[in-house]
């Protein structure tokens, strides 16, 4: 473990240039909400922090640790074990690995630039501002990168950061003009004649905003996507498919898998006309329990799950 000879506290460390920021764990025990004695906890038993030490065996923690223990925090809400966390953690950041080689010259540079100018917009609560970086955004990238690359973790990190004054009005206004303008793009597309494809979210399972992004970067100029409403019974799902008769039924959730999903969705798809395929964060998880069925998995991320998708429908996808 990396061990810091001058025992300086993280207003002490700010202050000298070149240096990181640290914190004791008092101060990131107030800015996240956790105890000390569990932040010891994922540290010696799970691994899931690795704070430096003073001389003197004081921890001193990064922002790059605090933003690890949101994300921590974010998977516990999600109801994964914190015994599993570490490889979630693990495969988010060989996500975000992937996408920064795929990205070249000054992409990255970008994608923090627009987020700059888009905070200064939240911050100021100025819908009209941030209603034309939206714009520019989407005439500028297409719509995977602009939702994936820019917007989304954006959005992901005012909502982990809400301990101080102001920062929740910030996040659910942001949050407010992102669902009002995906359902505009959502709506548009429902009125040409192209082969639907209904998304459910599984009930309590992901917030509005998720489901709404996973139903843009699924559509493509093949497929629309038909976002049912939030808290849509499982149990009639059969009863809305036999109305509408979709092309197939796609259901999603980022949490946790319950030990009899894969059951309640192997019974499902026995009373559907078209097939059924799981998204988002559960479908990494409970892949393996599906392997075999007639259940495909799209994952959660933007060309995968369209590709899967197109996939799936042509009989080209290996469930």
């Amino acid at each position: 473990m990396p061990v810091i000879t001058d025992p300086l506290v993280g207003s002490m460390l700010s202050g000298v240039p070149g240096s990181e920021e640290l914190f004791p764990i008092r101060e990131v025990s107030k800015l996240t909400g956790i105890n000390p004695v569990t932040l010891r906890a994922w540290e010696r038993r799970y691994g899931l922090i690795q704070p430096v030490r003073t001389e003197s065996g004081h921890r001193l923690y990064s922002r790059e640790d605090i933003d690890t223990v949101h994300r921590i925090l974010d998977w516990i809400e999600r109801g994964v074990a914190v015994s599993k966390v570490g490889k979630m953690l693990a495969r988010d950041d060989a996500q975000a690995a992937l996408l920064r080689n795929v990205s070249e010259g000054n992409a990255q540079h970008e994608s923090t630039d627009w987020q700059r100018q888009l905070q200064q917009a939240i911050g100021a609560f100025d819908d009209r501002q941030l209603d034309r970086l939206y714009g520019q955004i989407f005439a500028t990238y297409p719509a995977s990168v602009a939702l994936q690359d820019i917007l989304m973790p954006l959005w992901l990190q005012l909502l982990r950061h809400q301990g101080h004054f102001g920062q929740a009005s910030e996040w659910l206004f942001f949050d407010s003009f992102l669902r009002n303008r995906i359902s505009q793009r959502l709506q548009l597309a429902q009125v040409s004649h192209k082969p639907r494809i209904l998304l459910s979210a599984i009930a309590g399972e992901c917030r509005e905003l998720e489901l709404l992004v996973a139903a843009v970067l699924m559509s493509g100029d093949e497929l629309a996507v038909r976002v049912l409403s939030m808290g849509q019974p499982f149990n009639e799902l059969t009863l809305i498919c036999e109305k509408s008769r979709p092309q197939a039924l796609v259901v999603f959730s980022n949490h946790s898998p319950t030990a009899e999903l894969p059951r309640r969705l192997t019974r499902l798809a026995l009373t559907l006309d078209c097939p059924i395929l799981l998204a988002g964060d559960v479908s990494d998880m409970v892949g393996s329990q599906l392997a075999g069925t007639s259940i495909g998995c799209l994952g959660n991320e933007g060309h995968l799950m369209q590709r899967r998708l197109q996939q799936f429908i042509q009989g080209t996808l290996d469930t």
